[in-house]
């Protein structure tokens, strides 16, 4: 199996555990709507009539029927637990008995109002809290919320209605449903039903008409909570793609990516990528995957840039690691189920694997990809190719430590050497190359590889016989240096690679953490 189709870990565990949990739990029902008198009560009491039917054991937590006729017709042969009333100031207020339905221990129990504060004195300060807690107990609930109470849309609702929502919860709860049911009705289907009395009061209903249940702003709710259902649906096809190791994508839905860099002409993509997601109606992602390559100041500056451009325009920034660019992409995009890839327009051609571009087209598959010039108006000459020579860049300090400490470990041999019978120059072979990983890890590659070439010629010349003379007598001994100096050398490079990956890896979170803040 490949990489790119080999199932995700982490998906693999979460769906293990999300399964392992909902069999030691009740199942969550939630009946979502857009704003009050959208039906959601009415639908879950139908859903309990069925359950009945079934021969399952129903009973009524908590339904609040707004004095509505119909809804209250739907409770008949339902039984309903008593609520318990709780003193506040003076009064006796009506809440959920929450000890009662878990001492009647029925199968399947209604909550009305999931995002309900609890009056003070009640177990729990609200309502989602008991839901839990029923279904820690394994007993399924049906329940009904409407989109602005989830604290994700609580600032989006706010800047639409004008109006403060103070009752809201986790969305983390959503995420517990085993099913979420939208009940979908028009703006002007719900404002007739408003003036028909059928929501509130007469006196309410006038005021709500003028305020909240405008137009404009149950449109936006609509679209809101319509969201908010096909996140989650493409949240567990995306689940499901994972777990059943299908490579994908699934055309269900159009998702776009764009490959971010540290180039200018990266803003042009974000940008083109944002006015094609916005004419699909569809999300789109910010990809920068991190190479061990090394960023001047001035890129990281403009990556970061760039990055923040597609965070402001809407999209879901994602730094990914990996030499491969490519395949780092393409994973990331069956993960995601991305149907379209956005690459800049390659300015030249690599001759010795090809461009990225090339290689994307050849290996995309069922993936449609997209180049798109990214031209800036003012061209900038093409960034350098940054190769072994950049890698070998470094403060001629650390060439002078390289040097000093290779001298203080062959003086140490030396030593060694004279005062112990057991010490040959096999040993001394395996202490000098330990000094270059040392080297390699605290100086980087540049002077590793110094070292590496010094100490194998003060090996040959000072430790192995003949000694002080160029000349090896022995042809395993010949072998032996070569094989010594091909080691470092590769030893060297690999742990100067390990740690600049570690620094660029430390750095990366440091940025992220830069976003997130």
């Amino acid at each position: 199996m490949s990489d790119l189709q080999r199932p995700d870990p982490d998906a693999l565990l979460a769906a293990i555990q999300q399964q392992e949990a909902q069999a030691l739990r009740g199942r969550l029902k939630v009946f979502l709507g857009m704003a009050a008198g959208v039906g959601k009560t009415y639908a879950m009491l139908e859903a309990a009539h069925q359950r009945l039917a079934e021969g399952r054991d129903v009973v009524v937590g908590y339904v609040e029927t707004h004095g509505r006729p119909e809804t209250q017709a739907l409770l008949n042969g339902l039984e309903v637990i008593p609520r318990q009333q709780l003193a506040y100031r003076g009064r006796n207020l009506p809440e959920m008995d929450l000890d009662a339905i878990l001492r009647r221990a029925p199968q399947v129990v209604l909550v009305d109002e999931l995002a309900h504060t609890n009056v003070p004195g009640a177990r729990h300060a609200k309502r989602y809290q008991d839901v839990l807690e029923l279904l820690h107990a394994g007993i399924d609930v049906l329940t009904t919320v409407n989109v602005q109470h989830f604290e994700s849309r609580a600032d989006a609702v706010q800047q639409i209605t004008g109006i403060v929502v103070h009752e809201t919860l986790p969305d983390s709860v959503l995420d517990l449903a085993t099913e979420v049911e939208l009940i979908d009705l028009s703006p002007e289907e719900l404002r007739k039903r408003l003036a028909e009395g059928k929501v509130y009061t007469p006196e309410r209903a006038e005021v709500a008409a003028q305020n909240f249940f405008r137009v404009g702003n149950l449109t936006a709710l609509r679209e809101m909570a319509l969201r908010l259902t096909a996140e989650r649906v493409d949240h567990q096809l995306q689940n499901y793609m994972q777990v059943k190791r299908i490579a994908g994508p699934w055309r269900s839905a159009e998702r776009l990516l764009v490959a971010v860099g540290p180039s200018p002409s990266s803003a042009q993509l974000i940008r083109w990528t944002r006015r094609t997601a916005y004419n699909l109606d569809a999300p789109w992602l910010a990809v920068y995957v991190e190479t061990t390559q090394t960023l001047s100041t001035a890129d990281q500056a403009q990556l970061s840039r760039n990055l923040a451009l597609a965070r402001e325009l809407g999209g879901e920034v994602v730094m990914a690691a990996g030499q491969d660019v490519v395949a780092v992409l393409l994973r990331l995009a069956r993960q995601r189920n991305v149907t379209q890839i956005v690459m800049g327009k390659p300015r030249g051609w690599r001759w010795w694997r090809g461009s990225l571009a090339e290689r994307m087209l050849s290996a995309s598959g069922q993936i449609d990809v997209y180049l798109v010039s990214g031209q800036t108006e003012e061209q900038t000459p093409p960034a350098p190719v940054r190769g072994l020579g950049r890698s070998l860049v470094a403060p001629l300090r650390h060439y002078a430590a390289a040097l000093a400490w290779v001298g203080l470990v062959t003086a140490l041999n030396l030593l060694l050497i004279s005062s112990l019978d057991w010490v040959g120059y096999q040993v001394v072979g395996l202490t000098e190359l330990l000094a270059v990983l040392l080297i390699a890890i605290y100086l980087g590659r540049g002077p590793a590889l110094l070292a590496a070439a010094v100490s194998a010629l003060l090996w040959n010349v000072l430790f192995i016989p003949p000694q002080f003379t160029f000349e090896i007598s022995e042809v395993q001994d010949v072998t032996l240096v070569l094989m010594y100096f091909i080691i470092a050398l590769i030893g060297g490079n690999l742990t100067a690679r390990l740690r600049l990956q570690e620094r660029r890896a430390q750095h990366n979170a440091e940025r992220t953490m830069r976003f997130i803040t």
